[in-house]
């Protein structure tokens, strides 16, 4: 304890640190549903290599991972699955829309498209393009990489059972039963 009777250098000092480590083991989740999933395996080759950056190998299962890539068009009917996945990942979590589909629906823009995945789950980054460049990838990267290092998340994320999404009662439709 400090002479004064305070911890906040203490506790400044370790969000600090907290930040710099978050945002250097990025665990990844791609979610990918189209043709932006071809430019996506780019980014993780040896020529742009994103784990210089933290962001290793891309894990397969949500509840290893705490960054989503959503790389593609969702529609009505995956909207639920896109949702049930981001449920299962680990806190806290980010998520990244990649190319013009996840970001606004892209060029389909019609009935079984969601326009914009931030309908379904938060989006921290948009990254724009159709396909979007290694190069553009690897800069969201990096700024979102400068986020989670400033943003002061809890150490331990207090859940009060399953998050309810009354928001989205027209969009998804019947929830899928377990």
């Amino acid at each position: 304890m400090l002479a004064n009777g305070g911890l906040g250098f203490f506790y400044s000092k370790l969000d600090s640190v907290i930040g710099w480590m978050r945002k250097y083991s990025l665990f990844p989740y791609p979610f990918v549903t189209a043709c932006c999933g071809m430019e996506f395996m780019a980014v993780s080759c040896s020529h742009y290599d994103t784990d210089r950056f933290g962001a290793a190998l891309p894990r397969f299962t949500p509840r290893q991972s705490d960054l989503m890539f959503v790389v593609g068009t969702i529609t009505h009917k995956a909207a639920p699955v896109l949702l049930r996945v981001w449920e299962q990942m680990a806190e806290p979590k980010w998520c990244v829309a990649f190319g013009a589909c996840a970001s606004s629906g892209g060029f389909y823009d019609n009935y079984t498209t969601v326009a914009g995945i931030d309908k379904i789950i938060p989006v921290d980054m948009y990254i724009p393009g159709c396909p979007p460049m290694p190069e553009t990838v690897l800069d969201a990267l990096v700024n979102l990489q400068g986020r989670i290092q400033n943003s002061k998340q809890p150490l331990i994320e207090e859940h009060g059972g399953k998050q309810e999404h009354p928001e989205l009662e027209g969009l998804l439709g019947d929830p899928i039963k377990a």
